[in-house]
This record gives C-alpha cells, structure tokens and sequence, in this order.
C-alpha cells in the first residue's frame, strides 16, 4: 500500500518514548495527534503530557503542516518554515534535518498501517535522544471501526 497524505485525516491516539542519551533522563509523551484539511495541506496538531525523569508531567503541544509533492509528503514546521520530506513509494522512508549544529534523522514505519510510527535520532553537541513514536487510529474519515470505541 502507498501511503497518500489523505490518510493521515483524522484523530491518531499517540505514545511515545525518548531516551536522552546526553541527559540520562527517560521521557514519556503520551496524547493525541489530528491531522486537519486546510486547502491543500494537513495541518498536523500534537497535544498531550510529557513527563521526563521524575519532573511532573507537563502539557506540551506541536504543529506542523504536511502537504504532497511529486516525490512524496512535506512536513514543514508550524511557521512554515522547511523539517524534512520523504518518499511514499517505500514503507520504511527516511529523512534527514538538518539544524546546525544537530542532526535529525527520522526513519518512519507504515508496514503495519494503520498503526505506524516515527523513530528519531537526533545527535549534536547538545543533543542525544532517541524518540519513537507511535501512532493508533482514533477516529477519523479512515478509522477503523473497530478501534473506534475502544482504547487501543
């Protein structure tokens, strides 16, 4: 299946990990993520808690916008300024970002669609974390109708 950036319409359930390698300190996001049609783009909203290391969990947001070229998805900050893009003809696409002095590399994960996640390595003189994220259909114009009640 080639993923279309149509579907990604709708309420996604997300957790996810991140290992601060520089830092020592486990985090843990847990929320929602939903994806928005505005004209052409997918504006991508991320609202949940975020808890690292004993600190109490805070909430935290994010935004972006996703569009389609002919080479695959977009994703650009909330501001519009670039992220990263990556192809939609393979299952496992990766990208590169960079924002010196770091690097981020994502790898993304569609073979078990519509359950797929992100895996983040971001490396700098600051930086290094591993953050992986999964994604489970919520609700939306895609859901699966099974899901839709329950809590997975």
């Amino acid at each position: 299946m080639r993923i279309q950036l149509a579907d990604f319409e709708g309420i996604w359930r997300i957790d996810r990990t991140i290992d601060d390698r520089l830092g020592g300190r486990p985090g843990q996001f847990s929320g929602r993520a939903t994806f928005t049609a505005v004209g052409s783009h997918l504006h991508y909203r991320e609202t949940g808690l975020l808890t690292y290391g004993d600190a109490p969990p805070i909430q935290a947001t994010r935004d972006y916008i996703w569009s389609a070229d002919q080479a695959g998805i977009v994703v650009a900050h909330g501001d519009g300024r670039p992220f990263h893009r990556f192809s939609t003809e393979s299952p496992t696409p990766e990208a590169d970002h960079q924002c010196a002095p770091d690097l981020y590399r994502v790898r993304y994960d569609f073979a078990d669609w519509p359950v797929w996640q992100s895996a983040w390595d971001v490396r700098g003189p600051r930086k290094d974390y591993r953050m992986v994220t999964r994604y489970f259909r919520a609700q939306g114009r895609h859901a699966d109708p099974i899901r839709r009640g329950s809590n997975g």
